[in-house]
């Protein structure tokens, strides 16, 4: 009797989050609308919204999610100040990637839940204060 050797669980990769971010629209405007743009690496799982300041990304329990941002500009500086986001949903956490001083950040959905709108606050050039998005992205289940 030969048997096969167990094929191990295929490792699930993360959703990754990108914000596009017209830095010096929304520095010239003092906020993000209009100036945002999300997208998603779960197209084909069924997120919605992409291009958009009001991203739909579909995640499920145990689903880890990974946001970064960019800069439309490429000499204007961003960077994700934090997620405000249900704690009891997904607890973000920053993260640098090693030998780099470039930020991400990463959280993992806890439970299914309805949507669960999030926004995030970016540092922009050099201004003291974050800019916090005026709309809504969201994890939907």
């Amino acid at each position: 009797m030969t048997t096969k050797p167990r094929r191990e669980a295929a490792v699930k990769r993360p959703i990754s989050i990108t914000a596009v971010v017209d830095a010096v629209g929304a520095l010239a405007a003092g906020n993000m609308h209009g100036h945002l743009y999300m997208y998603d690496t779960n197209k084909s799982g069924g997120s919605t919204g992409f291009g958009t300041e009001e991203l739909q990304t579909k995640a499920r329990r145990g689903d880890q999610i990974l946001w970064n941002c960019l800069a439309l500009e490429c000499e204007a500086f961003v960077a994700i100040d934090d997620i405000i986001i249900d704690r009891d949903i997904c607890e973000p956490v920053r993260k640098v990637y090693p030998g780099t001083d470039v930020a991400y950040w990463t959280g993992t959905v806890k439970k299914d839940a309805g949507p669960i709108t999030y926004q995030i606050k970016f540092r922009l050039g050099t201004r003291d204060e974050p800019i916090t998005t005026t709309l809504s992205s969201s994890l939907v289940g």
